[in-house]
């Protein structure tokens, strides 16, 4: 059974956000030919900032104009990744339109494969607190169309990561996700368009943050 594909219609536009960082990433497209991002270091200024920047990129559209919110939903910061999220969630409510909630370590993935083109497995690694590191494993889609998670994002000690790369059974490409991840705005707007092109319209309220670990060592 092959599933229609759904699009946009060209006055209708998708946002996503990325917060899970002190950077802050916007990206918002109609799919038909306009897309624009944008990145700004606010540090620890983002949460302070965030809905001024975010007034002024969607101009010229409006909130009207939106079909749906994409939100990067960690893991990262716990600060940051809330802030995300719940600008996400309340811009659904208030809008009554999907939010799709996309994982930090997929958009990293979906970005590195777009980019080789290689076909193969796709290991995400990213420091988490307290020596441990935030990890997963994707691969495109048979039909080339998505991602899937062959290891969901989990938070393991580096010798168990290390382990579980040593067995893994297939070949992978290892990517570290240090730096500059809030540049994978657009791979979150990409990924969320995947699934609402799937039929997919998730409410806001399913919309939660992965966090992996609690803020505080318990």
């Amino acid at each position: 059974m092959i599933t229609e594909l759904e699009y946009l219609t060209a006055k209708k536009y998708a946002l996503s956000l990325h917060t899970t960082t002190p950077e802050l990433g916007l990206a918002i497209s109609n799919f038909a030919g306009e897309t624009r991002s944008d990145v700004w270091n606010l540090g620890r200024d983002l949460s302070s900032y965030v809905h001024q920047y975010l007034v002024d990129f969607i101009q010229p559209q409006t909130w009207e104009d939106l079909a749906f919110i994409a939100v990067a939903k960690g893991p990262g910061g716990f600060t940051g990744t809330r802030i995300g999220v719940v600008i996400a969630r309340t811009l659904g409510q208030q809008l009554a339109i999907p939010v799709f909630a996309i994982s930090t370590l997929a958009a990293v993935a979906w970005l590195e494969e777009s980019k080789s083109k290689k076909g193969q497995a796709i290991a995400v690694e990213m420091p988490a607190q307290r020596g441990k590191v935030f990890a997963a494993i994707y691969q495109l889609t048979p039909d080339s169309s998505g991602i899937t998670a062959l290891l969901p994002d989990t938070v393991l000690t580096p010798e168990a990561w290390q382990e579980t790369l040593a067995n893994w059974n297939t070949d992978y490409q290892l990517i570290e996700a240090k730096s500059g991840l809030a540049a994978t705005v657009t791979s979150v707007l990409e990924l969320a368009y995947v699934e609402w092109q799937q039929g997919q319209r998730p409410n806001w309220s399913e919309a939660l943050p992965y966090y992996g670990q609690h803020p505080v060592e318990v």
